[in-house]
């Protein structure tokens, strides 16, 4: 057989298979995705950003016992999770994602705070990872305030619960329940001393869904724990562990919110209606430097109303040392009064009736401003 002849390698053949090799690299950059290393964050309120547009945050808030989480191209798994706290307490941390603003750390190009009625949608989506050799939800956190403020506590959380492994329950106690974004919710409300926080507890637990962020803020509307001219500060969605939890994982999140549109308050005449019908009654029983009130709500329109608040303002020098049949906080200036268990629904054209005791000063007055879940009462 004979061989192939042998040709000397020259400077032009060398710089022509350079030529062809760079070309050949740039190719593959070209195709190839942008990705990010996984990021380890273990101090206590270390962040990191995904995506250029969500925060991923460790907020080890509630304990000094290690906390470990790795930020992802897509969310977030808890990599460390030591030491446990008393499940009738708070939990240990909030490791989280989220779109907007949490103590002045803003997420990347944000249009949060936003006002709620200037808000036509919030779509979010979300796949959590859970494990079974802990105690925790998986949660997402919807807060709002009456100024777009960035820093601090806002006025108002919303609290929607995927999942909860463990004898673990929300704060405040159950008010009913709500069907919101096409599934049944119990719905828990209370307040934990700094805030108002209300709970929607899924049945059972959702590992993925895709929904619309203002179907729950319109429902904490509707129930007088927030007002359509406040703000959504941030959306966020993570896990609260009280035992363990290494191996929880946010392995997807996403979150926008369309502005420039008033959004759908609702079908007239339903719980989460802002347009819902009231009257109220108020029958005083003054004495020198004292009263009591009996308070009788009315529903005027077709459907129930559910875990009823009826919000209105004290004159000043006006103080409420006690109640029945409801809640009433604070004790004076803008108060609320919560309905209880066995009366928070009031059936169309049916009434329930409140009442308390207080002092005052100077002359006595009515109050004004009778307003039941956000919406003005006759």
């Amino acid at each position: 057989m004979r061989s192939s002849p042998r040709h000397p390698l020259t400077a032009r053949t060398l710089f022509g298979a350079l030529l062809t090799a760079l070309a050949t690299l740039a190719a593959l950059v070209a195709v190839a995705p942008a990705t990010q290393a996984d990021t380890t964050i273990c101090q206590q309120f270390g962040s990191t950003v995904i995506q250029g547009r969500y925060v991923v945050q460790n907020n080890r808030w509630g304990t000094s016992a290690t906390q470990c989480v790795t930020a992802t191209d897509t969310g977030f798994r808890v990599t460390q999770a030591d030491g446990s706290v008393p499940t009738n307490g708070a939990p240990k941390s909030y490791p989280s994602v989220y779109n907007g603003c949490h103590y002045t750390n803003c997420s990347p190009g944000t249009n949060l705070p936003a006002r709620i009625n200037g808000i036509s949608s919030a779509p979010s989506s979300i796949s959590y990872g859970f494990v079974g050799d802990a105690v925790y939800n998986a949660s997402y956190d919807i807060w709002l305030d009456p100024t777009p403020r960035t820093d601090g506590v806002n006025r108002t959380e919303i609290m929607i619960w995927f999942n909860k492994v463990g004898s673990i329950q929300p704060i405040g106690s159950p008010s009913g329940t709500a069907s919101v974004g096409g599934r049944s919710w119990q719905v828990w409300t209370g307040n934990n001393g700094s805030n108002d926080v209300i709970s929607f507890v899924a049945p059972s637990a959702i590992s993925g869904w895709s929904f619309d962020v203002m179907d729950f803020v319109r429902q904490t509307v509707s129930r007088g724990m927030a007002q359509n001219d406040w703000y959504l500060t941030s959306v966020q969605a993570g896990f609260e562990p009280w035992q363990n939890g290494a191996g929880l994982a946010v392995n997807s999140f996403s979150s926008t919110v369309n502005t420039g549109g008033s959004g759908n308050p609702g079908n007239p005449g339903d719980p989460g209606d802002p347009k819902a019908s009231c009257k109220v009654t108020y029958a005083p029983n003054v004495w020198e430097g004292g009263f009591t009130a009996d308070v009788t709500i009315t529903n005027t329109g077709s459907s129930p109303l559910d875990a009823w608040k009826l919000s209105f303002a004290l004159p000043s020098g006006q103080r409420i040392s006690n109640a029945w049949n409801a809640t009433v906080s604070p004790s004076s200036g803008a108060v609320t009064a919560s309905g209880l268990g066995h009366n928070a629904q009031i059936a169309p054209g049916g009434s329930q009736t409140f009442g308390f005791q207080a002092t005052y000063s100077g002359s006595f007055a009515r109050p004004s401003g009778f307003s039941l879940n956000g919406t003005a009462c006759a």
